[in-house]
């Protein structure tokens, strides 16, 4: 572990030291990517330095024992070594921590999706209960909601809801609401008292960020030939017509409009560079759709990842077995015991896969 930590603190020294390059500076891309990780590795950095020191003043007071002390001072010194050994143990179980693959959309703006499904006017009126506990959810945590798309019913409900939560760490809170929510209460319509069960179903998905193209020269094969068809005497003797093979993509495009063969690739250019954009953004969007259907499921009764019962004012996270007296104050957007649950939970999955990796 210890190999791997001081591997990233090389490698912060050497970031900190290309983000001086006056040449890194002027290129927008670097100093972008450079500086994202620069932050993503400070905490870890810090901490590992943070617990260089504390090793280092553990030794020199175990030293001391070696020095004449009086009783004071050698119970003093005892018990600086045992609060040095304690901080010691925290931060070494804080750099575990640390060291564990992060997930790289965790700092990503996220979409989300709210849907009644099983229940009717009641599925509706619940994924509007919900919508409020992220909107107060996101407001505790200082990120802005903006709401794209919704179909509301009479009631005062939602058939489906899309919004927007803008802010740093939004979707390292929020992806663990995937799945179906299921209610269980006494609807407002039921003159009976029955309790009703029913569910809605929320996709949580980062934001898919803007494809930008980039075209590298090694990844084009370009091929000229004559030009055929009418076209005056350049046609079938002038090498100006050009084909362009993108690579990766295996997109070909032809030109030979032109009698120039430098103006033909210079517009064959132009109509790759659109198909590969286009084939990226279709296939952001086939991955969007492919995470979003896994993501909530039929939304069936059966199917669900959290039970909100308010007879009992209990909420129970199947997924790790959590349940919480608190409906009232959940809904509220108090969510945090039940993230930080939910984020404990995925830090000792991963820790033990990479344990077992290394084992």
């Amino acid at each position: 572990m210890f190999d791997r930590l001081q591997s990233v603190e090389d490698r912060y020294d050497r970031l900190n030291e290309m983000l001086s390059d006056p040449d890194i500076v002027k290129d927008t891309n670097k100093l972008r990517d450079y500086s994202k990780e620069q932050s993503d590795l400070q905490d870890t950095v810090e901490t590992y330095r943070e617990y260089k020191d504390v090793q280092t003043q553990l030794a020199d007071s175990k030293a001391m024992f070696e020095e004449k002390m009086d009783a004071d001072m050698r119970e003093m010194v005892k018990e600086e070594v045992a609060e040095l050994e304690g901080r010691s143990k925290e931060l070494e179980e804080r750099l575990h921590i640390l060291l564990i693959p992060k997930d790289p959309n965790d700092d990503k703006n996220v979409i989300m999706e709210i849907r009644g499904a099983a229940g009717g006017d009641e599925a509706a009126l619940f994924a509007g209960d919900l919508f409020k506990m992220y909107s107060r959810f996101a407001e505790a945590n200082g990120w802005k909601v903006q709401i794209m798309d919704s179909n509301p019913t009479e009631i005062g409900g939602f058939k489906e809801l899309v919004f927007m939560v803008t802010g740093k760490g939004a979707y390292s809170k929020l992806k663990y609401e995937n799945g179906a929510h299921r209610v269980q209460r006494v609807p407002e319509t039921e003159s009976g008292g029955r309790i009703h069960t029913s569910t809605a179903t929320v996709a949580c998905l980062p934001e898919v960020e803007e494809v930008e193209v980039d075209i590298h020269d090694n990844d084009i094969r370009v091929d000229t030939y004559a030009s055929s068809g009418a076209g005056g005497q350049s046609v079938n003797t002038t090498m100006s017509a050009v084909r362009l093979t993108h690579l990766p993509t295996n997109i070909v495009v032809t030109c030979q409009d032109e009698k120039s063969q430098i103006k033909n690739k210079a517009s064959a250019m132009k109509v790759l560079r659109a198909r590969v954009y286009e084939k990226f953004q279709q296939e952001a969007q086939a991955e969007y759709d492919s995470v979003r259907k896994s993501a909530v499921g039929t939304g069936d009764r059966s199917e669900r990842i959290r039970t909100y019962n308010f007879p009992q004012n209990r909420v129970t996270d199947h997924r790790i077995g959590l349940t919480i007296q608190k409906l009232d104050q959940i809904l509220q957007g108090k969510m945090d015991e039940i993230v930080d649950a939910l984020v404990i939970d995925e830090q000792s999955t991963r820790m033990e896969s990479l344990n077992n990796e290394q084992s």
